[in-house]
């Protein structure tokens, strides 16, 4: 009898749980859903501005001013971007309601100008201060902090780059390395879903990619892909290592924040002149050319590199993920065409590896291969991530992730990221 109370208590105290998180994570997913989906209108928007008017890029170094002016107004000099929120989800570091505005606003003007930068980083930085501040509102406390802060990742990116599923995974795995936050699959799930449905009700629809010539699966092409793996795992490394070291250097050469940003905003309207303006912004269109028709230049992956590095560097806004679709879709594309197979299907298995080493989420790269290209293609997609996310090692995007196991042996290590 006494285990029967035991077990009814427990249900209980499990459905109040459910029914609390029910609420917030909808009211999470319908308030990050409406401000995810104008942030990715008004990217939308800017960046269709700039194609029409290339002339804008000009006025990079001045959009640059003007981001170290709004954020030093609100006292956020220091602000760490996304390794913040990663930090805030493991301690009790604060996230300010005002990181939310302040994102918006720098990263639509990264993009109007050209800057090379991606929009889910901003994404999730904008869904974990507002998941932040609903929690403040409503005194969490620390655990369930914790949950909220991931809703609002999730709620955000999926409104914003439209993979819901992926959008579920990836800030339960992304924080800590080899452990996964399963108390907030149920609030991360209804905050997603809830983000995306606002997202579609208004018109705004993901990125979706068709994925031909998709080749037999046999020994043979595994062994082309298996090279591909190894080869993607080196660059998500080289990339992870070209963007932090460039950072240091730009902070080391240029201590001020406004020379330092001007300048690389001038260096980087310097390189538009020299190689056009394929590496502005996100560069989706070379990523959809890759990965639909297999034809990209051979140097793409890394002109945008050093565009990506030199713009986030000086310290403009955006994230870098997007940047890493560009890069591994490209460099597969390449790859593909020398292996002699599919250069489409190596684009979009490139695309996801190269993700999954810089980021270390092997669970969210399969939902993202899963959701982007349709599951024809998921035993090349898995072979790909599971071996950048062996070979790529402990290196990574952000510094805040906290790698609990090895990659290659059941131990714990509890490392930071390098």
């Amino acid at each position: 009898m006494k285990h029967t109370e035991k077990i009814a208590k427990e249900e209980g105290q499990q459905l109040l749980t459910f029914g609390k998180w029910l609420v917030f994570s909808l009211l999470t997913g319908i308030v990050v859903g409406l401000i995810g989906t104008a942030f990715s209108v008004s990217m939308t928007y800017v960046t269709g501005l700039r194609q029409a008017h290339n002339w804008l890029v000009f006025f990079l170094p001045v959009a640059g001013l003007l981001i170290v002016l709004f954020y030093k107004l609100l006292h956020q000099e220091h602000h760490k971007g996304t390794n913040l929120v990663i930090a805030a989800i493991r301690t009790d570091e604060l996230i300010h309601a005002r990181t939310a505005p302040l994102i918006f606003v720098s990263t639509i003007l990264t993009h109007l100008c050209g800057g090379s930068a991606g929009r889910e980083g901003a994404a999730l930085q904008l869904g974990g201060s507002i998941g932040e501040s609903i929690g403040r509102i409503f005194k969490f406390d620390e655990k369930d902090r914790t949950i909220i802060i991931m809703c609002g990742m999730s709620a955000a990116f999926s409104a914003v780059f439209g993979t819901p599923l992926a959008a579920v995974i990836f800030p339960m795995e992304m924080v800590s390395i080899g452990v996964m936050y399963y108390a907030a699959l149920v609030p991360c799930t209804i905050a997603s879903l809830t983000a995306n449905q606002i997202a579609l009700f208004f018109g705004v629809h993901g990125e979706r990619f068709v994925v031909s010539k998709i080749p037999e699966f046999n020994l043979l092409n595994t062994g082309k892909i298996g090279i591909l793996a190894i080869l993607c795992a080196f660059l998500s490394i080289v990339f992870c290592i070209v963007l932090h070291e460039t950072e240091k250097y730009i902070r080391k050469w240029l201590k001020n924040p406004c020379l330092r940003i001007a300048v690389c905003g001038a260096v980087v309207v310097g390189l538009t002149i020299l190689f056009g303006t394929d590496y502005n912004g996100a560069g989706m269109e070379v990523i959809q050319k890759a990965i639909e028709e297999g034809q990209v230049f051979y140097a793409a992956f890394f002109i945008k590199m050093i565009f990506t590095a030199i713009t986030l560097g000086g310290g403009y806004k955006g994230g870098e993920i997007v940047p890493t679709f560009f890069l591994g879709a490209t460099f597969g594309c390449v790859v593909g065409q020398i292996l002699g197979i599919s250069p489409m299907l190596c684009a979009a298995a490139g695309m996801t590896g190269v993700f999954c080493g810089v980021t270390n989420s092997p669970m969210t790269s399969l939902f993202i291969s899963f959701e982007l290209f349709g599951m024809e293609g998921m035993p090349y997609y898995l072979i790909v991530i599971a071996i950048c996310y062996m070979l790529s090692g402990y290196v990574g995007l952000y510094k805040s992730q906290k790698i609990v196991y090895s990659k290659s042996e059941p131990t714990y290590i509890n490392r930071e990221s390098d």
